[in-house]
């Protein structure tokens, strides 16, 4: 769900949060990013859990939003993440790139649905090898966390790329 607000885009994410959505979520803050907005405020209340390639996805953005000055403070805002997935942010070393915050009261937006496009198996395996190849780039640690999936990804995409061609 997304709803922008003045300078400020508001997403919430129900559920979960996976590669399936990591590509959509990926291209919509490309685009606004595009269109001059630089702050994204994400709500995580009903947010069951996050795998790999959606934390690549997310933290790939938040090293984006790091390089660029912000006077409100942290680009990249992370409302009421379940103690699972703050824990998950500490340990794959990437919770410095967000401001992490609590609130008792859901953000007073109007949501609207996430328009989800159709993907190619060579989009969705690509952008799981990013993912998994920011992950590894962020942290030392996660080389011997992902480093078999992102082999395994690689030559998915090759073998894909190839079958794609004929």
């Amino acid at each position: 769900m997304v709803a922008v607000c003045d300078q400020v885009v508001c997403i919430k994410i129900n559920g979960r949060g996976d590669f399936n959505l990591s590509l959509d979520l990926r291209k919509l803050i490309d685009e606004l990013r595009q269109r001059g907005y630089c702050r994204f405020v994400f709500e995580l209340r009903d947010c069951l859990m996050m795998d790999s390639t959606f934390l690549g996805i997310l933290s790939g953005e938040g090293l984006k939003s790091c390089g660029a000055s912000q006077a409100q403070g942290s680009a990249l805002e992370l409302i009421n993440p379940s103690p699972r997935i703050a824990e998950v942010l500490e340990n794959l070393g990437v919770a410095h790139l967000f401001k992490i915050t609590r609130s008792p009261d859901p953000l007073p937006v109007n949501y609207e649905p996430l328009t989800s496009e159709d993907k190619s198996k060579v989009e969705v395996t690509r952008n799981c090898l990013e993912a998994h190849k920011t992950l590894m780039d962020l942290h030392p640690a996660n080389v011997s966390r992902f480093k078999d999936v992102a082999e395994f990804l690689a030559q998915d995409l090759k073998r894909l790329e190839l079958a794609e061609k004929k």
